[in-house]
Formats: C-alpha cells, structure tokens, sequence
C-alpha cells in the first residue's frame, strides 16, 4: 500500500522513483528487483496500471488500487482504535 500511497501523492513514475520515493518518505530500502515484482504484481492485480509517456513506462493507481488503499487505511484506523 505504500506504493499506492507515493503515487496518489507525486503521481505516475518510474519504478526506480517509485524506490526513491519509498526511501525518502518511508525511510524504506528496498532492492531495485523487490520494487519490480512487488509492481509486477500490483499490475496483475489490477491495483496499478502503466501509463507510456516519452518512451518511458510509468506506474499510476487504478480505481482498484485506490479503493484497496482506503479499505487498507480504515482496517488500520479500526486497529489503532481497539489497541486504545
């Protein structure tokens, strides 16, 4: 979710920004090849879709994914609620 999360905030990028992004915000390390199957899975799913701009393939949210995010933020929202 936090893949989704960086790309409603900075929309589409790259998968190598996508990492940076992760590193910068979250303080999260993953290797490159991690980010590209985790990806890679998320498109399969129907929670990203590509998007081609200049050549370059760039990764967005789909109405899936978004949704995915807000069920996800609710989930956790309902847990910090019960552990209080």
């Amino acid at each position: 979710m936090y893949i989704i999360r960086v790309l409603t905030e900075t929309g589409p990028l790259k998968a190598y920004e996508i990492k940076k992004k992760l590193e910068e915000k979250y303080n999260i390390k993953p290797a490159i090849i991690t980010v590209y199957v985790v990806i890679y899975k998320m498109t399969r799913e129907g929670l990203l879709e590509t998007v081609n701009i200049g050549g370059d393939t760039l990764y967005k949210p789909t109405e899936k994914g978004l949704k995915a995010l807000g069920e996800a933020r609710r989930f956790l929202d309902w847990v910090r609620e019960s552990i209080s």
